[in-house]
């Protein structure tokens, strides 16, 4: 059984481990679920995007929600990814979560399908809180991935009807004034989650948001100092809150990596294209460049190109320069050389398509 659900903090989004035949790794993904814990991160948030749920098998998503609740024990929470575009799955999956142990829920709004915010409400949240008793639940309003929108309204009434069932949520649509209407009709009792690693400070320094904290990416490589600048920010000290995430802000740029590429067609002709590697494919080659043993990604995401690659390796270049101490842990935890792996021209080269 994991912890309760404290919603506030640094949670990492955890990234899913996969060994070279793109099979879950189980005693890997335990190694790192070890490492979060053991640099202070407040819980673990596994089989949500970051973890590329979308490409696991319901088993799958299973195992590694269990990996995590048993690693984790009382030590911390864990938030698990039960949401889909189906309730019922969604009510499954939950009721799994529940009964692995986990301290809560993240139900992410159902993406393709689009329903509306009223849908939303009344057959997909309301309905799995009727049919999933206990747990928590944390909605996932992101859509820019959804296609839809669960509103500040209906999100309100979800939280003031049942507070200790809806305590949260996580807050991914980068939109400041939707977040302050959250505030003003939930009351002070909602917890807001910040979804977005660039905006947590600013989610957390808006008088009319008090954000609580954040579902990180980039905590899966630095959980120690985003952990550290989010209970700065907490105890009031914003300037050193500031200036741990300024050391942090390369990272906060690649949670999505865009690149200008060029395609030739059968006749010759070449065309500009950008492509946008998003979410975790910047994060998980960062991993695995550095020797976290993560794995593959699953298809259809794949490898990044030779200037998105650079993007990322010169990114953790700039941090480890300004800030050795952060990419640290990772070396000792791991038995690696930072160092020996950022100049290594190889190790980059075999993570690029």
């Amino acid at each position: 059984m994991s912890a309760p659900f404290t919603p506030a903090g640094s949670w990492t989004a955890l990234v899913t481990t996969f060994d070279k035949h793109g099979k879950f790794d189980g005693a890997a993904f335990k190694r790192l679920c070890e490492f979060q814990i053991a640099q202070g991160t407040s819980g673990l948030v596994p089989a949500g995007t970051t973890g590329e749920s979308p490409t696991l098998s319901w088993e799958e998503h299973n195992e590694v929600i269990e990996v995590a609740v048993k690693t984790a024990q009382s030590k911390v929470g864990v938030l698990a990814g039960t949401g889909s575009n189906c309730t019922d799955e969604a009510v499954a999956a939950t009721r799994h979560a529940r009964e692995a142990g986990a301290s809560a829920a993240l139900l992410v709004d159902c993406y393709y399908n689009g329903p509306s915010s009223l849908e939303l409400r009344t057959e997909y949240y309301e309905a799995i809180l009727s049919w999933v008793p206990e747990i928590p639940v944390v909605p996932y309003v992101i859509p820019g991935r959804s296609g839809t929108a669960l509103s500040a309204e209906d999100l309100a009434l979800l939280h003031l009807k049942n507070p200790r069932r809806v305590p949260a949520v996580k807050q991914a649509t980068g939109d400041l004034d939707r977040m302050r209407r959250e505030r003003s009709l939930a009351g002070a009792g909602l917890a807001i989650l910040s979804g977005d690693d660039d905006l947590t400070l600013a989610m957390m320094q808006d008088e009319g948001i008090r954000c609580s904290g954040v579902i990180s990416v980039m905590t899966n490589l630095v959980p120690g100092p985003i952990a550290q600048m989010v209970a700065a920010q907490q105890a009031g000290d914003a300037a050193k809150a500031g200036e741990i995430g300024k050391k942090l802000a390369p990272l906060f740029r690649l949670v999505g990596c865009r690149v200008t590429s060029t395609r030739t067609l059968p006749d010759g002709r070449t065309a500009p294209v950008e492509d946008k590697f998003r979410n975790p494919t910047p994060v998980k080659t960062m991993m695995a460049g550095l020797g976290m043993n993560v794995g593959p990604l699953r298809r259809p995401l794949g490898k990044m190109t030779a200037p998105a690659v650079q993007i990322c390796r010169e990114a953790l270049k700039e941090v480890h320069a300004s800030a050795p101490e952060f990419l640290k842990p990772v070396g000792e935890f791991f038995g690696v050389s930072i160092e020996q792996r950022l100049a290594d021209d190889g190790i980059w080269a075999e993570l690029t398509r």
